[in-house]
């Protein structure tokens, strides 16, 4: 359990040691054949305790495809089963409570037809809107179980940012339930944002790859940004270290959105995902978004450059593709696809970088979108202006140094996995 942060929040009854790997938590698992993981997540623990810490509350759960059980049960359906759980509500997020909406929509209002719960919709919603849809929900304590993919710019750790805070106006508990960093916990990497860039990709200064958990992001939200802390309670993983990457804890990958279909999508997603501040294609419409990058009019010349780069634990693929949808949609371009070789040492923001430096120089066609979208993605005007200045790889990097460093001291204060 962690408990609320460095300004606040109720420390609830300890949990009992945690079970053997073999053992699927009680209420957890779908039966006979139920699959054992390693690391047991927040929600596995909380289940094994008997729901001791929703005791009497009336409960909301923020959450999407991705809050299953190890036994891919989704924990709505495993709580509203449960006579043990008040559950009343639902709140879904970007794409959804059931995960059928694209990036930048939602499901809407409706009723669960498998529960017959209230789903409320968060989608960019914050404050006191969104506190009221908490007030008007009935419940009294909030839960937020949604498995995150490790970078600034994932949009669930700004939900999770945007519902603490508006529980704290309406007066509501918040309980954070633990799932892996995917890409581990081991270091935070790339630029910091800067106040004046904030937006639904980043509301506040933390590193583009923060290397932490949801339950250490809950805590760190509480006790540095949030003007008026929520009561947070936290309920930690057993099992899980910070060097684990997904593959080792033995859970079940749930994409968390549909662009997000794998874990190696998660691994290059931090530094990749920068292309959708340009006129390149993400690789959204294809099998594997983001590890393939490319335009029409692009050619062989881009992987040979982003090769003689030598980044570390990764190659790159001169490749060709048809978008089924997004940019390009249709349409044969040509392009990279990056294959990792050694995620360890695999820096996902430098090689980034490195393709953005790249792309530039080998295809006369490159351009930022005209909204800027890159600055909102790297967290300043920098990586744009510098790279459009002729700088390369290490002297972007360079830039970000000082503003990393600071966060990365303020960030240890609210780890808590060795």
């Amino acid at each position: 359990w962690g408990a609320g942060g460095a300004r606040g929040g109720a420390r609830p009854p300890p949990l009992p040691p945690p079970a053997p790997p073999s053992v699927v938590p009680p209420g957890a698992g779908p039966g006979r054949g139920a699959h054992r993981a390693r690391v047991r997540t927040g929600f596995d623990r909380l289940a094994a305790d008997g729901y001791r810490l929703l005791s009497g509350r009336t409960v909301g759960v923020v959450t999407n495809p991705t809050g299953v059980t190890a036994g891919v049960r989704h924990i709505v359906d495993v709580m509203h089963a449960d006579e043990r759980v008040a559950l009343t509500a639902v709140f879904g997020p970007e794409h959804g409570f059931r995960g059928t909406a694209q990036a930048g929509g939602s499901e809407g209002r409706y009723d669960d037809p498998a529960t017959g719960l209230p789903v409320y919709d968060t989608y960019l919603k914050s404050g006191q809107p969104l506190a009221d849809v908490f007030t008007a929900s009935g419940v009294d304590t909030v839960v937020f179980d949604i498995q995150d993919a490790g970078a600034r710019f994932y949009t669930y750790i700004w939900t999770l940012y945007d519902c603490m805070e508006a529980a704290a106006l309406a007066g509501k508990r918040f309980v954070v339930l633990d799932r892996p960093n995917p890409v581990t916990g081991r270091a935070a990497l790339g630029p910091v944002l800067r106040a004046e860039f904030a937006t639904f990709v980043g509301r506040r200064p933390i590193a583009q790859a923060h290397g932490m958990t949801v339950t250490e992001l809950a805590r760190l939200f509480n006790g540095e940004f949030l003007d008026r802390p929520v009561a947070l309670e936290t309920v930690r993983m057993s099992g899980w270290a910070r060097d684990d990457f997904f593959d080792a804890t033995g859970l079940p990958w749930v994409p968390p959105s549909p662009n997000m279909p794998t874990p190696e999508t998660a691994l290059v997603y931090a530094g990749t995902c920068l292309f959708e501040g340009t006129n390149l294609s993400e690789g959204r419409g294809t099998t594997r978004p983001f590890e393939l990058l490319g335009a029409e009019g692009v050619d062989g010349r881009w992987a040979e450059a982003a090769n003689a780069l030598e980044l570390p634990g990764v190659r790159f693929r001169e490749a060709y593709f048809a978008p089924t949808f997004s940019k390009f949609q249709g349409k044969t371009i040509g392009g990279v696809q990056l294959h990792v070789h050694d995620r360890e040492s695999f820096d996902p923001v430098r090689t980034g970088i490195g393709l953005l430096v790249t792309a530039k120089r080998s295809w006369s066609g490159f351009a930022w979108r005209s909204d800027h979208w890159i600055d909102k993605l790297t967290g300043s005007a920098d990586v744009r202006t510098m790279i459009d200045a002729g700088a390369g790889p290490d002297e972007v990097a360079g830039a970000w140094q000082d503003a990393l460093t600071a966060f990365r001291a303020v960030r240890r204060r609210y780890l808590h996995y060795r």
